[in-house]
């Protein structure tokens, strides 16, 4: 019996083995033609927009709240006083420096000034008896036919003739130019404004309440508050290029109208005030812009661009291609030399236009993926497609303003503050 079973295992296991090696052999051969089969069924890399980026010399401007002020303003009062005859001039009308502007009834200041004019006569006359008197003793006390008393007395009527002289000719010019200051004329070349005072109104010399205020609108002052803080960037950035021809002192600024369209004509910096506003900490500065169409209307609300700083090297980072962490921290999408996918944590505080200004984080031909990212993640392998979006942003000095709800000064002063901004 013992015999009888070894003879039956070594049979089965004589059948059984080359069964499951051929069960195997089998089974391996479907394992590779299925992964073969995957491998060649497998979609290629996703593709990705990409950007490379490169240094480029960038202005960096700070925006500023300002109100126009007119260049000059001239409030027309009467030196004397009387009835307004006439009026010359439309209210609101251009007016040049010197046009006649009122006149004032002038008959009684000519009367006066006439009347100087006999005075200084009649004292000419005392002068020249004096000098005949004074000639005529000179020479009989040289004969000592007058006393020298008598010559003394000539001496001193021909030197009272004389004061009366130019007592005279004093008041005579002094009814002069009353007789002018009935001709009230335009200090100044502008535009009048409205005027209660007609034909017939009695002016006093002096008045409280001007006549009439006659306004420089070409050019027109732009009055900003800058923070103090920001004054010296702003002075070193003009030694390095930042400045108009000009002067080295002198800083170009660009004016936004209320509605956020750019003002056509550039402004200059004109002077910067010596003291700090202890309750704003903040220094006055005024611009002048050119206002030939008489656009710009004393009070307006404007912004203003100036020139803060220059990068020479900065690299600039579009906004779509940088992201924040639930932290706050920027970070970027990178397509390595390999073709992977890797993630940089970026140092990003301020925005140029619609790009991101990178402090650390990217460098030099490093190529931003600004589109496609939601396909890929870190370590996968990706496609590079160029992105066709600028790789410069829009010149400060030409970009618009940007909608959205209008704040005060006192938050527009405080936001130019900070030095980040918002994503």
């Amino acid at each position: 019996m013992k015999k009888k079973k070894s003879l039956l295992s070594h049979t089965f296991g004589a059948t059984i083995l080359p069964l499951v090696a051929a069960l195997l052999l089998a089974g391996c051969g479907n394992s590779s033609s299925d992964q073969a089969q995957a491998s060649a069924s497998a979609p290629p890399p996703p593709e990705v927009g990409v950007v490379e980026l490169q240094p480029q010399r960038v202005n960096l401007s700070i925006e500023l709240p300002g109100r126009t002020a007119a260049y000059r303003i001239a409030e027309l009062r009467p030196q004397v006083t009387g009835i307004l005859q006439q009026r010359f001039f439309e209210q609101g009308a251009a007016v040049k420096e010197g046009d006649v502007l009122y006149q004032i009834d002038p008959k009684r200041y000519r009367a006066a000034y006439n009347t100087a004019k006999a005075e200084l006569e009649r004292a000419q006359a005392e002068l020249r008896q004096a000098q005949r008197e004074w000639s005529r003793s000179s020479k009989l006390f040289e004969k000592k036919a007058v006393s020298e008393r008598q010559r003394d007395e000539a001496l001193s009527a021909l030197e009272s003739a004389r004061a009366n002289v130019s007592r005279s000719e004093a008041m005579v010019e002094t009814a002069r130019i009353e007789l002018e200051y009935t001709d009230l004329k335009a200090p100044i070349t502008g535009r009048t404004g409205p005027t209660l005072f007609t034909e017939g109104a009695l002016v006093t010399a002096n008045q409280a309440q001007p006549l009439a205020r006659v306004v420089q609108l070409d050019p027109m002052y732009v009055d900003i508050q800058l923070p103090a803080e920001r004054l010296r960037t702003i002075r070193a950035s003009l030694s390095k290029g930042a400045a108009i021809e000009t002067g080295s002192e002198q800083a170009e600024v660009v004016m936004l109208r209320e509605d956020g369209t750019v003002y056509p004509h550039r402004g200059r910096v004109d002077v910067t005030d010596v003291t700090v506003n202890q309750s704003t900490s903040s220094v006055s500065l005024r611009a002048v812009f050119p206002n030939p169409e008489e656009d710009l209307l004393p009070g307006m609300y404007v912004r203003v661009r100036l020139i803060e700083e220059v990068r020479e090297r900065a690299i600039l980072a579009p906004q779509q291609g940088v992201s924040r962490t639930p932290q706050g921290e920027a970070t970027a999408l990178l397509l390595n030399p390999a073709g992977e996918v890797e993630i940089r944590p970026l140092q990003a505080t301020r925005t140029v236009g619609a790009f991101w200004l990178v402090e650390k984080g990217l460098e030099p031909g490093d190529r931003l993926i600004v589109s496609g990212s939601q396909k890929v993640r870190p370590g996968a392998k990706a496609t590079p497609v160029s992105a066709d979006i600028p790789l410069r942003p829009v010149d400060a000095w030409q970009a618009g303003g940007e909608g959205g709800a209008k704040k005060s000064a006192s938050e527009e002063i405080g936001a130019a503050k900070e030095e980040s901004t918002a994503p």
